[in-house]
């Protein structure tokens, strides 16, 4: 395929092909955009999350299989995507930090992270990007609120939801309108600066990243996002639901009480040697993965 080179403003664009043999250089607003899926059971929907990315705005597509055993890598490497697989199971927050280490080494300056089970709308990858691209904010969150029952929400993770979202903007001194969204954009330094090592490996990875972003002072943008709950998505069960739910309050209250200077939790100290850059870091990802 023919390059076709396009100038708008600040954005420049080299379109070069979809393939992942050679990457393709588009950046927005000079910055080198790259989209994390973070995979388990997938092969029911990736493909069609792959398909409605905004591939005229984002570098690289990086996926990382946690061991799911079903047929997410096949498809993955079919369609292009650089793709990373997990010795074994362990857990949807490893599955990020596997996720970020592979974008940062791969040069990204912008990762988005989207959920390949198409729960979250792939589409909204240019703004949410564009939102970290501008400068205004270090960090944007895909909200659900304003569509999530429309969007199949079941009532009893809704009224959660919007209780423990009150109770954490309540304890963080915050005022988002949603915690608990696994779509996201982060700048380059966001990941290279949190002591994301020090985080859990479950579920509740993705709200103590909120509260460090609150207590290391990043800016954090919102956008709407539509939802779809549907067979294919993946969704935790009651069960877990509940054991996130308690990881979410200990995880506030904790954040409370190291504003206090009560406490000093791991989650919350600038330990260098808790930043997925540093030798442990680095240690942990080659006793985690193997390329696929």
């Amino acid at each position: 395929m023919g390059q076709d080179h396009r100038q708008a403003g600040a954005i420049r664009v080299e379109f070069r092909g979809v393939g992942d043999g050679e990457p393709k250089l588009l950046m927005l607003h000079n910055q080198k955009v790259i989209v994390v899926l973070p995979a388990y059971r997938a092969a029911k929907t990736v493909e069609r999350t792959y398909h409605d990315l905004p591939l005229d705005v984002v570098d690289q597509v990086l996926l990382v299989d946690d061991a799911g055993g079903d047929d997410t890598v096949e498809i993955s490497r079919r369609l292009g995507i650089k793709t990373i697989l997990h010795r074994q199971n362990l857990g949807y927050g490893a599955n990020q930090k596997t996720c970020y280490f592979e974008a940062l080494a791969a040069g990204a300056d912008i990762v988005v992270m989207v959920h390949p089970d198409y729960q979250y709308d792939p589409r909204l990858v240019t703004a949410m990007a564009g939102m970290v691209a501008s400068g205004v904010y270090d960090a944007v969150l895909g909200s659900r609120i304003g569509t999530a029952r429309k969007g199949g929400m079941p009532i009893w993770k809704y009224v959660a939801n919007r209780a423990l979202t009150a109770i954490e903007n309540l304890l963080l001194g915050a005022k988002l309108t949603e915690f608990h969204s696994g779509y996201r954009a982060f700048s380059k330094k966001v990941l290279q600066e949190l002591p994301l090592l020090a985080n859990s490996d479950d579920f509740v990875f993705d709200n103590q990243m909120i509260a460090q972003l609150a207590a290391f002072k990043f800016k954090i943008g919102e956008i709407s996002c539509p939802t779809n709950y549907f067979s294919e998505a993946s969704s935790i069960n009651f069960q877990r639901s509940v054991t996130y739910g308690l990881g979410v309050l200990r995880t506030s209250v904790e954040f409370r009480l190291w504003k206090w200077g009560l406490i000093k939790p791991a989650i919350f100290t600038a330990d260098s040697a808790s930043r997925l850059s540093s030798a442990e870091g680095q240690s942990r990802h080659d006793a985690t993965v193997t390329a696929a």
